[in-house]
């Protein structure tokens, strides 16, 4: 800092004349008006003696102790010759270790360390001599506050003084951990998936900065930190937005390469912008009741939507959910067929892309009109039966059923057996049998090509009796 400047018996004169001219008086200010410095700033006092005694001449604030007045006054009011300067100022040291203090000047300096204790006494080069003395020391400082305090005097001559403390930052020397970072928060942007830190600033001198490390909730904290940074905060954007919790530790590192402990776990829970895996080996099938749909099920799915189309590449339109593996397409239309795909949700509402697309079609359970027309002729090689085409689109094939008549007059049942197969373009069949007199009913049951068998599906049949012609006689 520059030396104070003397105020000139000449500048003094016409200030008073000022105030007298507006007969005003001026009060003298205090040389010892109270000052306050901010640490790491030293608090400098002058003396108008070499004892430091009665009130400091001046007091003002200094950055660094690093002065040379030759062989003026330091201040005004203050001799050139015998005067004292004392610096002092309290830090805290963070968790202190290994450092070294030098002094040198022209003439006394003394550097104490804890003023009022134990040896406090750090550097005595109390010597009024022509020559500037120095000397380096090597000091361990506790942790937390402490104060360094600095005293010169001048007895003749020209008056300068420096003095310094730095930490010793050799990983041989120094094995001190800095202290844990205090305060450490963590607030989560729900909007943006990213968490910012932050934590109070370390008083170690000889920090480095700061190491940032993740582990998912309960976990194990990596060998390697997340980041690394000189500042008191750090954003995290690389949080995976699964909905899982994370948890912070930081640790500082000072030049040495030592690591403090880590803070608490702040810890947060993400948000859920993952989507589960996309289900796969689908299947179909026809029931009774629709197109059955199937699925592999999905780790974290909740629930599932089925989407269908008409083609594989067009358009697909939900037409279903599910919790479970399955769903059943009721309004799937008989003997068409569709193309599904389905896709998997968690508990957040996040959906997976569509599966690959599986296509089915549901069977046709619609039996052909009972065939009417039916009529039967006995002949000498049997029964000659014909009857109506089928007006159904899809009729494949008949079937020609004989059967034989059980009960009494008043309830009789014609009970069939097995008949025979014959194509959709035939309306007529020879039924070979042995004309023996014998009475016998007849129906022809249509089969259409999902092999629908009308009186098997409805149990409606026209039912014709005839008579055989009696050949055996």
């Amino acid at each position: 800092m520059n030396p104070a400047r003397r105020t000139t018996a000449a500048a003094a004169a016409s200030v008073v004349l000022v105030t007298a001219a507006a007969t005003l008086t001026a009060a003298a200010t205090p040389a010892a008006a109270a000052v306050t410095c901010s640490s790491p700033v030293f608090k400098r006092t002058f003396y108008a003696n070499t004892t430091f005694s009665g009130t400091p001449k001046r007091t003002d604030c200094d950055s660094v102790v690093d002065q040379n007045w030759g062989t003026g006054a330091p201040a005004s009011g203050l001799p050139a010759n015998n005067f004292g300067v004392r610096w002092s100022v309290t830090r805290d040291f963070g968790s202190g270790g290994p450092f070294t203090l030098s002094a040198s000047g022209l003439d006394g300096v003394r550097v104490y360390l804890d003023p009022g204790t134990a040896d406090a006494r750090k550097i005595s080069l109390w010597t009024n001599g022509s020559s500037t003395v120095s000397k380096t020391v090597n000091v361990t400082i506790p942790r937390g506050k402490h104060t360094l305090r600095v005293d010169y005097v001048n007895w003749t001559g020209s008056a300068k003084v420096t003095f310094g403390y730095s930490p010793r930052t050799s990983a041989s020397v120094d094995a001190v951990d800095p202290l844990t970072p205090a305060g450490a928060t963590v607030s989560y942007d729900r909007a943006t998936g990213r968490a910012k830190l932050t934590w109070a600033k370390n008083a170690e001198m000889d920090l480095a900065g700061y190491r940032v490390y993740r582990r998912a909730k309960g976990g194990s904290y990596p060998a390697t930190p997340l980041a690394t940074t000189t500042s008191t905060s750090y954003t995290d954007a690389t949080l995976p937005v699964t909905g899982a919790a994370y948890e912070y530790s930081v640790r500082a590192y000072d030049r040495a390469g030592n690591e403090s402990p880590g803070t608490a776990a702040p810890a947060v829970t993400t948000a859920d912008r993952t989507a589960p895996a996309v289900p796969g080996s689908l299947r179909t099938a026809s029931v009774g009741d629709g197109l059955w749909v199937t699925w592999g099920t999905v780790e974290g799915a909740a629930s599932y939507r089925v989407y269908r189309s008409a083609s594989a590449d067009g358009t697909y339109t939900r037409v279903g959910t599910s919790t479970g593996d399955s769903h059943t397409d009721t309004t799937a239309v008989q003997d068409t067929t569709y193309y599904y795909r389905v896709t998997a949700l968690d508990t957040a509402g996040n959906e997976s892309a569509r599966s690959a697309a599986v296509s089915g079609k549901r069977r046709d359970e619609t039996p052909p009109p009972p065939v009417t027309g039916v009529e039967v002729t006995p002949t000498e090689y049997g029964f000659h039966v014909t009857w109506d085409p089928s007006p159904a689109e899809d009729i494949a094939r008949y079937v020609v059923r004989r059967g034989e008549l059980w009960g009494d007059e008043e309830e009789r049942v014609c009970s069939l057996s097995a008949g025979y197969y014959v194509s959709a373009d035939t309306t007529s069949y020879a039924y070979r049998t042995e004309p023996d007199g014998e009475e016998s009913c007849f129906i022809v049951d249509a089969v259409d090509s999902s092999w629908n068998h009308t009186f098997e599906m409805t149990g409606e049949a026209q039912v014709v009796v005839a008579t055989e012609l009696d050949l055996t006689r």
